[in-house]
């Protein structure tokens, strides 16, 4: 069929390569044009073959896999790569940079590098290969990778130092940032541009399994200018502290002295939930002392608590959709009135820090 969706597999295990295909290939929309046994294969195919998606291994011999999509972005910046990442601390890390270097998304394998039991999560694998296909915001991806590249550069690169804050300082306001597809890179651009003396505390919801949050929230501590953890239970909210939701957990806060809780309920699709997260923000500070922010994801989870929070007299914040990766979120709380602001990703450090001065 000429519309199937063309997919090349790069693993360096024969194994997953074979299971990979024949996964994929069960859908009848979906062909795997081609399989790569390492990065510089990869990179070959890619030239002669234009894939639509590739689905990346990042541990393999001759070229790694972040070398691979870097070189294969750098050429063809439209095709989306879906990474393929093991469940590890190790796999976790080098997934997260996958993702700010221009990965779509990723796909955790469940048993290690080479998972015999990969079919299990055959299913979000062919899901994601046609995420990526149809709801990729292609430009947002291209220009993301330039955005970076000129950031990254030597002559721009600033230590970042931590500010210690004092066991007794207070609480000002609450910004809940709720986020997924795409969610990563995005975060990594946000995040680093807050000032160091934030008057509020910063939740962040990502939908993410439970086994990558903590090794995330490491990675945006390092990057961020004031102390960033894993949330737990028993936490107090602090200006100037930013908080990353477990995965696998709702996180909400107690109305008295801003403790943050952990339960198992409500079940929702995703745990944790922006929805159940924004609202308990919500009930327990009141609108006013309130920032909602909405970025890049699948669905519409944040999309109804935007707009209770807009309507207590909290502001809203939505990305727009020249940088979202996917539209769907944002997209959701626009189309129901719950979003008071929408910009650019790279403008909603500013439009945050101005609403916590408002």
């Amino acid at each position: 069929m000429a519309d199937r969706i063309k997919v090349l597999v790069v693993d360096d295990s024969a194994l997953m390569r074979k299971a990979l295909k024949e996964i994929i290939m069960t859908d009848d929309s979906l062909d795997v044009v081609a399989t790569a046994r390492d990065g510089q294969d990869a990179v070959e195919k890619v030239h002669d073959l234009k894939p639509d998606v590739i689905t990346m291994d990042i541990n393999m011999p001759v070229m790694d896999g972040l070398t691979s999509m870097q070189y294969i972005l750098n050429d063809y910046p439209e095709v989306p790569v879906l990474i393929i990442s093991s469940l590890t601390t190790e796999g976790a890390l080098t997934t997260f940079e996958a993702l700010e270097l221009g990965a779509f998304d990723y796909v955790a394998k469940p048993s290690g590098t080479v998972s015999s039991n990969i079919h299990v999560v055959g299913r979000e694998i062919i899901q994601k290969i046609k995420l990526a296909y149809k709801n990729a915001n292609k430009k947002s991806i291209r220009d993301r990778i330039k955005r970076r590249n000129a950031a990254v550069s030597p002559k721009k690169a600033v230590p970042v130092r931590k500010v210690n804050i004092p066991k007794s300082a207070g609480l000002s306001k609450v910004v809940v940032i709720g986020i997924s597809t795409g969610g990563p890179g995005t975060l990594m651009e946000v995040l680093p541009a807050l000032p160091q003396e934030l008057k509020a505390a910063l939740i962040v919801i990502q939908h993410m399994p439970p086994s990558f949050t903590s090794s995330f929230a490491k990675r945006l501590d390092d990057a961020c200018r004031f102390p960033f953890k894993e949330a737990e239970a028993g936490d107090i909210l602090q200006d100037g502290r930013g908080y990353l939701a477990p995965g696998g957990y709702q996180l909400v806060v107690r109305r008295e002295g801003g403790m943050l809780r952990l339960t198992n309920n409500p079940k929702t699709v995703f745990m944790p939930s922006v929805n159940v997260t924004m609202e308990s923000v919500l009930n327990a500070y009141g609108g006013k002392n309130v920032i909602g922010v909405l970025m890049t994801g699948m669905g519409d989870d944040g999309a109804d608590a935007m707009v209770k929070i807009r309507n207590a007299g909290g502001m809203t914040i939505a990305e727009d959709e020249s940088t979202a990766v996917v539209f769907g979120m944002p997209r959701e709380a626009i189309e129901r009135g719950g979003a008071e602001i929408v910009v650019p990703s790279y403008r909603i450090p500013a439009e945050i820090i101005k609403a916590i001065n408002r």
